[in-house]
């Protein structure tokens, strides 16, 4: 299947179903009065997350949803019928936006979460509503309210711990097989990989993460160049970076620290918030430098290159180095979300304070 991770479509609330205007008429029953009931609502349109969908492609092709009208009243107090809901199923991770204004209407960022992104219109009013006692045979109703239509931007943001970053070929895709049961393809060429791969890293029976692989940048792809920038959103939501950089590129011209430089230049041009996450350095294919010259080759690199948070030393293909790294990942991932936890938990606290308690009422 495809990978699509955007999308446009319209939504149209149901309209409202009109009030009727009728009056009582019975045998033995003279001057009934009005009877006549309020038009059904209108339905509304829902969009929910749901964990076994990973593509938006349910909304490449039919991109108009309409709900159902409701029913307009009847005499003899008949109601109308309210028109169904519809609910749209969308992966987790996908935020919904207006497409004109671009105000954010809904993160579907939790399984099941549903959210109303039109609503139905309300029914009109019988004659039955407007009698009194100066008016006793009233003509007067009302229409039904028109629903909610709108135009949506559809973006899928795929919820991972962490995110891979680098150059084409840099063993991104090699790395996520060699951590994980994923199965991207990988290829002695650049930009094997053409679409985000997920891999889940299990460090024990009850510690994981999820990790992301994203085709990779090039020099200018805040600008549009390669195909890295149509896939930079996967990684706003992850909690560190890991930058691979090839030490042993093929091509003998091809400066490593450049090519490392450039892309946290592209980073930082695509999305500050992006850029200011933690990001470590991750320097892949040692198995290709002989033994001997390892150390010097990755002292030369990281003096050239500058401070880093962390770095790291693999050979992915072969797994050299990759336990320690995800161990690593797998602390640094269980204290940031015990920080979390807390902040929600001391937030939940404060927002209980706040709150001024219900009074009981004496009997």
């Amino acid at each position: 299947m495809k990978f699509f991770d955007e999308a446009r479509i319209e939504v149209f609330a149901g309209d409202g179903g009109n009030g009727a205007a009728s009056f009582r008429r019975e045998k033995f029953v003279p001057r009934g009065g009005p009877d006549g009931g309020d038009g059904g609502r209108g339905g509304s349109v829902y969009a929910v997350a749901d964990r076994n969908l990973n593509t938006l492609i349910d909304y490449r092709f039919k991109r108009n949803f309409r709900a159902q009208r409701g029913e307009n009243g009847r005499g003899a107090d008949c109601y109308g019928k309210g028109g169904e809901d519809i609910v749209l199923r969308m992966p987790v991770g996908t935020v919904i936006t207006d497409y004109e204004t671009g105000e954010l209407i809904a993160d579907l960022d939790e399984d099941g979460k549903q959210v109303m992104v039109a609503r139905g219109g309300k029914g009109g009013l019988g004659n039955l509503h407007f009698k009194s006692s100066v008016n006793r045979a009233p003509r007067k109703r009302t229409m039904g309210e028109e629903g909610e239509r709108h135009m949506l931007r559809l973006e899928l943001k795929v919820l991972a711990d962490v995110g891979l970053l680098g150059m084409p070929n840099a063993g991104k895709s090699t790395f996520i097989r060699s951590v994980s049961a994923a199965r991207p393809k990988v290829g002695d060429y650049p930009f094997t990989t053409l679409q985000p791969n997920l891999g889940v890293v299990r460090t024990s029976e009850e510690r994981s993460f999820v990790i992301a692989d994203i085709p990779g940048l090039i020099e200018g792809a805040a600008d549009g160049a390669g195909l890295g920038h149509q896939f930079l959103r996967h990684l706003q939501r992850t909690r560190v970076l890991l930058h691979l950089v090839d030490l042993a590129p093929f091509d003998p011209e091809a400066d490593p620290v450049h090519d490392a430089k450039a892309i946290v230049e592209e980073l930082r041009r695509y999305d500050e918030a992006l850029y200011a996450k933690p990001r470590w350095l991750v320097l892949n294919k040692l198995d290709l430098i002989p033994e001997e010259e390892r150390g010097a080759r990755v002292s030369a690199f990281l003096e050239a290159y500058g401070p880093v948070e962390r770095h790291f030393e693999i050979a992915a293909i072969n797994g050299d180095g990759c336990r320690a790294l995800i161990f690593a990942l797998q602390d640094f991932l269980d204290v940031e979300r015990a920080r979390i936890e807390a902040e929600q938990a001391a937030e939940r606290a404060n927002v209980a304070e706040d709150t001024p308690p219900t009074e009981e009422r004496a009997d």
